[in-house]
């Protein structure tokens, strides 16, 4: 039996690889704040497929909730195969409406958090010879918008900087690049979605199948859907001056409001 850490796990995408992991055999770490989710979510795994789940309770935006995390996932004794870094949030606003102490907010658990549990992970995992880590971006990391997008352009090239680096050793690392998914997301954010098309939308479990597909097969970014691939091709050639202007444009009609 393997073993799967996923923060983030009570609502939407950490959900989705937590039901899909499950299923598959895998026990389960699941990390959240709320720690009665993270209590029903765990007896309705174990009952439904008979694996052992472990709660830990920690909110990464602290680091008392961080370290907690990383000491579990440096646990040789019982050791973690695979890490989904999954936790995150955005916040509604533009640049400089948004409270500083909100994008730190951000910052902390976007990338600090995700840095600091990767190395933990990925440490016991090259002892071992094996593992893998999920780093949830976004796929608005390659459009320059907005102190959100900023932040998983960084967990982007963090993990693909690390997976260079940790090539040949056993441990893979990939970013996962969604876009809109029916998730809990915008409505934490007090963000309204009526404005969003309906085909710009994923099925989180679908996502979730398509990218431990692409895990499997070693890549390091992943953008688990057709219709955003074409659309991410076109960001790839296109100026960048223009994709600021698109994507500025592009958010005040599909994005929050």
């Amino acid at each position: 039996m393997t073993t799967a850490l996923i923060t983030g796990s009570t609502a939407g995408i950490g959900a989705a690889f937590a039901r899909r992991l499950a299923a598959d055999g895998h026990d389960l770490v699941l990390v959240a704040r709320d720690a009665k989710r993270l209590r029903e979510q765990a007896t309705e795994l174990h009952d439904r497929h008979g694996i052992e789940v472990e709660v830990l309770t920690a909110d990464l935006a602290q680091d008392k909730g961080i370290e907690a995390v990383a000491d579990r996932l440096g646990d040789r004794k019982n050791p973690v195969d695979l890490l989904v870094n999954n936790a995150g949030f955005g916040n509604k606003g533009r640049y400089l409406d948004v409270p500083m102490a909100d994008e730190l907010r951000m910052l902390k658990v976007h990338c600090e958090a995700v840095l600091r549990l990767t190395s933990a992970a990925a440490g016991a995992m090259r002892e071992r010879g094996r593992g893998g880590v999920v780093n949830v971006a976004s796929v608005a990391a390659f459009v320059p918008r907005g102190t959100y997008g900023a932040s998983k352009a960084w967990v982007v090239q963090f993990t693909q900087g690390a997976a260079k680096d940790l090539a040949g050793s056993g441990v893979r690392l990939m970013a996962l690049c969604p876009g809109f998914v029916r998730t809990e997301f915008h409505e934490r954010a007090g963000m309204g979605t009526d404005n969003i098309p309906g085909w710009l939308w994923l099925d989180a479990d679908k996502l979730v199948a398509a990218a431990l597909s692409d895990l499997a097969r070693g890549k390091t970014v992943s953008i688990p859907d057709p219709r955003y691939k074409a659309l991410m091709g076109l960001v790839k050639v296109a100026p960048r001056g223009l994709m600021g202007g698109i994507s500025s444009r592009t958010g005040r009609r599909y994005g929050p409001r």
